[in-house]
């Protein structure tokens, strides 16, 4: 298991072609062909466009079209398109391509040495939004004709914050929007081995049977009932613990990554079912990658409960098991959510 870590970094070393794991800011597209762009993105739920969250690079050794491998995860901004386990705010796309491509130099460059990526996408006629980095097309400024935008809405916010006195001189500076997430770099090492608790150590596992013996009204439970009560609290806390447990090593963990593994869990409830992972398109089925971890919420500064943030348990994140190359250059993969549950005691520490 590879964990994931949020650093700062210099923007310039998250262009695509020093092929990234980053978090917030402008995707860093890796294949250059059919880049999505602001309908690909769309909010499930609200249809308004999502924002770039994170992408993570991930190569496939066994694979010789997938030399370069990224996925990259989109997450709508709306805070009320985010209710309990839904999925539908979120958007995941895999890109990947050979060693030998349109795009990047067989031989990499030097991760010290700084190049601009932006001859690589003039040369390829590609226009990204000013504003989110997704596709804009043929979309640009009337006036200048040097700036692209996905959107008029995209258009009027970067007139707003300074395309008004720039326009048709030197526009090259970097913006920054309050719509995008702070910009990070992701880096990964392997998980430390967790301390498990002993056989039959069930300390803080259980709720105590004296503290249930009636209900609302005053009606005693019976036996049975007390019993199963205590084994589906014990269940479900053993499940928060062993979370809370294998985080606390490395607690500041925002990425979680074993391709063919199992996710690590915070509660019972919400787990999906094999039927509930659909296949690919291709016909193969989707097997777990990675997951995000809550800690995430704080560096994009949306963890925000008291004034109704967004908040999650986990998001764990299926892909197609051949990584085919059928279809676009950027296939839509499976994301489900598992938020923490209403009733138990699982504030995040």
């Amino acid at each position: 298991m590879e964990l994931g870590f949020i650093e700062n970094a210099d923007s310039w070393k998250l262009s695509p072609h020093y092929f990234p794991s980053k978090a917030g800011g402008r995707p860093s597209w890796l294949s250059l062909g059919d880049v999505p762009d602001m309908k690909d993105i769309s909010c499930k739920s609200c249809n308004k466009q999502c924002v770039f969250l994170l992408q993570v690079y991930c190569p496939l050794d066994a694979n010789d079209n997938c030399f370069h491998r990224t996925l990259f995860l989109f997450m709508c901004q709306n805070r009320t398109c985010h209710s309990h386990n839904s999925r539908l705010p979120f958007s995941v796309f895999r890109s990947q391509l050979p060693r030998r491509n349109d795009y990047y130099e067989f031989e990499p460059i030097d991760a010290d040495l700084e190049v601009s990526f932006s001859p690589i996408l003039e040369k390829h006629g590609i226009n990204l939004c000013r504003v989110c980095g997704c596709n804009a097309g043929s979309k640009k400024c009337a006036k200048c004709s040097k700036i692209y935008y996905c959107s008029r809405e995209h258009q009027l916010l970067h007139w707003k914050n300074g395309h008004k006195e720039s326009c048709c001189k030197e526009d090259n500076l970097p913006v920054s929007f309050k719509l995008l997430f702070p910009e990070y770099e992701i880096v990964t090492e392997t998980e430390p081995p967790c301390v498990q608790p002993a056989d039959g150590d069930d300390r803080a596992l259980t709720t105590p049977l004296h503290d249930v013996e009636a209900d609302g009204s005053g009606n005693a439970y019976s036996t049975a009932e007390l019993e199963e009560m205590a084994m589906k609290a014990t269940k479900e806390d053993k499940i928060f613990l062993n979370f809370k447990e294998r985080i606390s090593v490395e607690p500041e963990q925002v990425l979680r990554y074993q391709r063919g593994g199992v996710p690590l869990w915070v509660s019972r409830q919400h787990q999906p079912m094999v039927t509930d992972i659909p296949p690919c398109p291709c016909g193969s089925k989707r097997i777990f990658e990675f997951q995000v971890m809550p800690q995430l919420l704080l560096h994009m500064k949306v963890d925000s409960l008291d004034d109704g943030g967004i908040d999650w348990g986990t998001l764990a994140i299926y892909t197609c098991e051949a990584s085919c190359s059928e279809g676009k250059d950027y296939h839509e993969e499976f994301l489900w959510k598992q938020d923490y549950e209403k009733t138990a005691d699982t504030a995040k520490s």
